[in-house]
């Protein structure tokens, strides 16, 4: 599942984060990529351990996924933020064990904050699930950790 643009750099893994964090023996081990337009984007193939409904991925991972992309996009801006909403609309399941494309990139800023937007979709172009959050600058809850996650600032 090849993407069109061009990625400028693979993102920093967060030690014990659920959905990158190589420390986490429960991580989804995810590897986020920034591409030349600024957005976040992925491959990933969920599998028995995030199943919900037989055969397809539990809401919830779905919902990570998209958060944590969209997140990164904005952290990737420069932002230090945390999310205050997430929406998450489940258009069609999520099948397991299947190569699937997550991608994420800023809407907009209003103020503090930041609104971006995500999908999961198929190889083929299907829309599974879509995401929008609004995340609201906070560097004071990152002072102490900031150059580790954005080793590029």
């Amino acid at each position: 599942m090849a993407d069109p643009k061009k990625i400028i750099r693979a993102l920093p893994e967060h030690g014990w984060c659920f959905v990158c964090g190589r420390d986490n023996p429960k991580s989804l081990e995810v590897r986020w990529n920034l591409m030349e337009d600024q957005s976040i984007s992925t491959q990933v193939t969920l599998d028995l351990s995030q199943q919900g409904p037989p055969g397809f991925a539990h809401g919830g991972a779905s919902a990570a996924l998209l958060d944590e992309a969209m997140g990164s996009a904005v952290w990737s801006a420069g932002y230090q933020v945390a999310a205050v909403n997430l929406q998450v609309n489940y258009l069609k399941p999520l099948p397991l064990n299947q190569p699937i494309r997550v991608n994420a990139n800023i809407e907009k800023t209003e103020g503090r904050a930041v609104h971006a937007n995500s999908s999961i979709s198929l190889e083929d172009g299907t829309i599974l699930v879509t995401g929008h959050g609004v995340y609201v600058e906070a560097p004071f809850l990152f002072e102490k950790i900031w150059k580790h996650i954005n080793p590029y600032d």
